[in-house]
């Protein structure tokens, strides 16, 4: 089964992660610092996906994720992240988590598992 997140614009939900952090006092820099940790895209490469359009799975299909994103757990929309079977699914959680941590107020380097 395939979800609808998985055709959706990152741009199009990207914007709403700007937002959550922006009004908890975050910058949209520190939403592209984790997206890029998290993917391995440059800042060059996540402006150009956003740009285009790329949907979900493509983004991260192309991404080169980071290994150290295993280290992500917790809950994010009454889910616990580690447990999400699918794979893609996983990878939305997991930056969805991310977004989360950094609108919360966690320290940057406990977000990027440093």
């Amino acid at each position: 089964m395939s979800h609808r997140i998985y055709t959706t614009s990152v741009a199009s939900v990207y914007r709403h992660y700007v937002a959550k952090a922006e009004r908890k006092g975050r910058s949209k820099a520190e939403v592209d610092q984790i997206i890029r940790w998290l993917t391995g895209f440059s800042q060059a490469a996540l402006e150009a996906h956003l740009a285009a359009g790329t949907d979900f799975q493509t983004f991260f299909g192309e991404a080169g994720l980071n290994p150290a994103r295993t280290l992500i757990t917790g809950v994010v929309c009454g889910v616990r992240v580690e447990e999400v079977a699918d794979p893609l699914m996983r990878e939305i959680r997991y930056l969805d988590k991310l977004i989360d941590e950094l609108a919360r107020g966690k320290a940057m380097e406990k977000i990027l598992r440093a």
